[in-house]
């Protein structure tokens, strides 16, 4: 027997706003097929008054306690990944612990934009396994509307707001059962000499202001793509897997193409990649736990299923992670 973080239950929030490109296409100069042609987005949410990253995070949560059957009161640990957190400090997951009434747990925010949810998980698998928490909230939860330059049509139309979030349990199971759940394995990596290709240019200590964000979308496509092909490689190879036996990829939502390009080069079927980019746009730290719950909830993926969690954001930084569900 050992010990592994088993996934209870999921949930998800998106704000009450759904923006259309035909809506975009008011905003700034651009149309929906150029939008759809380039990134397979067609819809996005966006926050609205009273709507923040806590209150999207913790609608997620008691949604996924909700999923799991168990009580916030069991919740010693809560990692939150986000970009965009309610203030500077105090983290934005004290509000959520606050919120949820679970008090006197560990509760942090993580931030690694978009590959935030599985540096999120991976902190967390690590406290559970060793002892340190017993069950734990992982959230992924944005509100990037709040830092685009919505004159910048090269990215405004790319981002939306959302949350997601799953319930960790430390459970003993037993490693020689093929079918026995939990998170497998888990590859991170991060690389600062990209930072200029996607970043937002401002930030307390540097400029004193919240900043918006800018991108080369061509270089971050071209990383993209051969970061997570390489990641994804890694864990199949650490866990002795291989791509035909998983049977459902859930990727950072970024991109249709980039999506699509990582499939193919890694020989995965497109059937069995999860797709919400096109409804939810790019809800950066939410995307991979917001696609997670959208294909538990429609059935997609079920118990005993294996999945490859994947993305890459600023920084760079990127990563994967395969689980049993």
């Amino acid at each position: 027997m050992s010990m592994r973080s088993v996934i209870l239950g999921s949930g998800s929030a998106l704000p009450k706003r759904a923006v259309s490109n035909a809506e975009m296409a008011e905003m700034v100069d651009t149309t929906d097929e150029w939008i759809v042609e380039r990134t397979g987005i067609r819809n996005r949410y966006i926050a609205g008054e009273g709507e923040t990253t806590s209150t999207l995070a913790t609608d997620a949560a008691r949604r996924a306690l909700e999923s799991a059957g168990v009580d916030a009161t069991s919740i010693d640990l809560i990692v939150l990944a986000t970009a965009t957190p309610d203030q500077t400090f105090p983290a934005t997951a004290t509000t959520v612990q606050h919120n949820l009434g679970c008090h006197g747990g560990v509760a942090f925010d993580i931030a690694a934009v978009c590959s935030g949810f599985l540096y999120a998980m991976s902190t967390a698998d690590a406290m559970l396994r060793t002892g340190a928490a017993k069950r734990a909230l992982v959230i992924g939860a944005e509100t990037f509307s709040r830092i685009l330059d919505w004159d910048d049509r090269t990215t405004c139309v790319l981002f939306g707001d959302g949350a997601g979030a799953v319930v960790l349990e430390a459970q003993d199971v037993d490693e020689t059962d093929p079918n026995a759940p939990g998170i497998l394995a888990t590859r991170l990596h991060a690389d600062g000499r990209h930072n200029d290709l996607l970043y937002v240019d401002g930030g307390p200590s540097s400029t004193g202001t919240v900043g918006k964000v800018r991108m080369r979308g061509r270089e971050v496509f071209r990383h993209a793509v051969v970061n997570l092909a390489s990641v994804l490689s890694e864990v199949l190879e650490a866990t002795g897997h291989t791509a035909e036996e998983i049977d459902w990829v859930v990727p950072h939502q970024a991109n249709y193409r980039i999506l699509d390009a990582t499939a193919r080069k890694l020989g995965l079927p497109a059937e069995k990649v999860v797709v919400t980019v096109d409804r939810h746009a790019n809800t950066s730290a939410a995307s991979v736990p917001l696609a997670f719950d959208t294909a538990v909830k429609d059935g997609r993926i079920k118990k005993g299923d294996l999945v490859m969690f994947e993305a890459m954001g600023g920084g760079f930084t990127w990563g994967a992670s395969l689980v049993r569900i």
